[in-house]
């Protein structure tokens, strides 16, 4: 169906410009003109972060919006917009009914927008399938995150600490109860053999605000990004315990090990994308396939991915939506072994 959709824009779209050839060839007016350039975008594009500012969310809009704007990709003005709560369901509530047809308004998201649609405690009726996803961007990993100065110096002996008492350290993260820095928290507790549903989960708007909480001794340990602790622990704020991936990143993170180099299986992928509305126009979602798809070839795409610490991992809208059908599958398998499907 989406392939005879594209099949019927292309062929519209020729048709189109042969008839404006036409006009031209028999000397086109200052109308006839005028009309060849006002396709979409004519308006200026908001890209929002549902989340407060300094998060994964946050950065991907901020970099995605700069670079597309310098390398004149896109020539209307494009802004960032940061929407918080709920760990990204209040707006996405708010997308998916008050602006299903707005094309000029997308956003970024990650793992929660599966999440928060399949999760027990707080789940929003709206998820994926209420958008039309364009493309993913990148991926990210967790991280354990401790204070420079606390006496946690490996992932090990924080989980030791929380099997003897689940309740006596506080965990944070940027997201709800049973979202993304939740699942990122306490996986790892989870695969040593501790009761999830027993360790204290304190939720905040945003990797940003998680890490204020971190800094001012409102947590013990966060679960977050990777990427958005990079700064802090290159100022020497932070101590990163383990990241989640397969094996150990590059850069800031050499030193950093793996949960699983500590014998804790813990591997958990964080992919970023951005997303129009459900009832998107097809003029749009071509106009954004092809311009994001010619955005992750470029250097200055490239330097920034590198910059945030991030890895490069672009998807196109359709192998996209494939990937997310598949994700779902698996973070409902997850959410059940934790027990907080809905």
């Amino acid at each position: 169906m989406l392939k005879m959709k594209k099949i019927s824009t292309l062929l519209c779209a020729g048709a189109l410009a042969l008839s404006l050839g036409a006009c031209s060839s028999d000397g086109a007016s200052g109308t006839d003109k005028k009309k060849e350039s006002t396709g979409y975008p004519k308006k200026a594009i908001s890209v929002v972060a549902p989340s407060g500012a300094g998060g994964g969310w946050d950065l991907t809009a901020r970099s995605f919006t700069k670079v597309l704007s310098e390398t004149k990709l896109v020539e209307v003005p494009m802004t960032v917009e940061n929407k918080p709560g709920g760990g990204g369901a209040v707006f996405m509530a708010e997308y998916a009914t008050q602006q299903k047809s707005n094309n000029d308004m997308l956003f970024v998201n990650s793992p929660p927008i599966i999440i928060n649609n399949l999760k027990k405690e707080g789940n929003s009726p709206y998820g994926y399938k209420n958008t039309t996803p364009l493309a993913q961007l990148t991926k990210d990993y967790g991280a354990i995150v401790v204070k420079a100065d606390s006496k946690f110096k490996d992932l090990k002996s924080v989980l030791e600490e929380v099997k003897k008492n689940p309740s006596k350290l506080t965990f944070a993260g940027g997201s709800a109860p049973g979202s993304m820095d939740h699942l990122v928290a306490i996986l790892p507790a989870f695969k040593y053999g501790v009761d999830p549903t027993k360790v204290k989960y304190v939720s905040y708007d945003g990797g940003g605000e998680a890490i204020t909480a971190l800094l001012g001794g409102n947590a013990d340990v966060i679960g977050t990004d990777a990427s958005s602790v990079q700064e802090f622990l290159k100022a020497g704020k932070v101590r990163v315990l383990a990241i989640t991936a397969s094996e150990r990143l590059e850069g800031e993170f050499k030193d950093i090990p793996t949960a699983k180099e500590q014998g804790v299986d813990a591997e958990f992928t964080i992919w970023r994308g951005v997303f129009g509305p459900e009832k998107m126009s097809d003029e749009a979602k071509s106009y954004w396939e092809k311009t994001i798809g010619k955005l992750v070839e470029t250097p200055e795409w490239k330097k920034e991915v590198e910059t945030q610490g991030w890895e490069m991992e672009y998807k196109n809208s359709e192998e996209f939506k494939k990937f997310l059908d598949e994700q779902e599958t698996q973070v409902q398998q997850l959410l059940e072994a934790l027990g907080m499907q809905k």
